[in-house]
């Protein structure tokens, strides 16, 4: 795709969304079930996954960790944003890797020390570019991935988050 391919595809969007605003506006879901041992199956829309614990908190190995998801989605998003960004500004990529790390300190999960923060304390996001770009258009390449990345976004500003329970009782009727 080039840059002009893009704009043909965005541009209507782009129209529609300045002239009714609230169309723009999505909820995007996802849906998990609890399985056997401690695992989660989560629906990702193109593949069943099983989430389970990392083994620093007792998990086999043999499930995704939602941490090590929550990087690879940071990957995905910042690999796509990348791409379109490098297509909308006309900088041609021979290639690109996207590489996330997180510290976490498990104590914290576990509940071994209170003063130790739950999640990761540091992220780091690479950007290991094959190309024949200057050093001020990869600059702004970098700046405008930053900046249109729904998933950096989302950490770097940290929304509120609601959570919402909804019990049902088993009885002898639903047994």
């Amino acid at each position: 795709m080039n840059a002009e391919e893009l704009r043909s595809i965005q541009k209507p969007l782009k129209e529609h969304y300045r002239e009714q605003p609230n169309a723009a506006m999505l909820t995007l879901k996802a849906h998990g079930r609890i399985g056997e041992g401690v695992t989660c199956s989560i629906q990702t829309g193109k593949a069943l996954v099983e989430a389970g614990l990392h083994p620093a908190t007792g998990g086999n190995g043999m499930s995704v960790c939602s941490g090590d998801m929550l990087l690879e989605a940071l990957v995905a998003c910042a690999g796509v944003t990348l791409a379109s960004v490098a297509t909308a500004i006309e900088i041609k990529l021979h290639d690109a890797v996207i590489r996330a790390e997180g510290d976490m300190d498990f104590r914290g999960t576990l509940g071994v020390s209170k003063e130790t923060p739950v999640g990761f304390q540091h992220i780091r996001l690479y950007f290991d570019l094959t190309t024949d770009a200057a050093e001020e258009q990869i600059s702004k390449l970098i700046s405008l991935t930053e900046r249109y990345c729904v998933v950096y976004q989302t950490l770097k500003q940290s929304p509120q988050i609601t959570v919402v329970p909804s019990i049902s009782r088993l009885t002898e009727k639903n047994i």
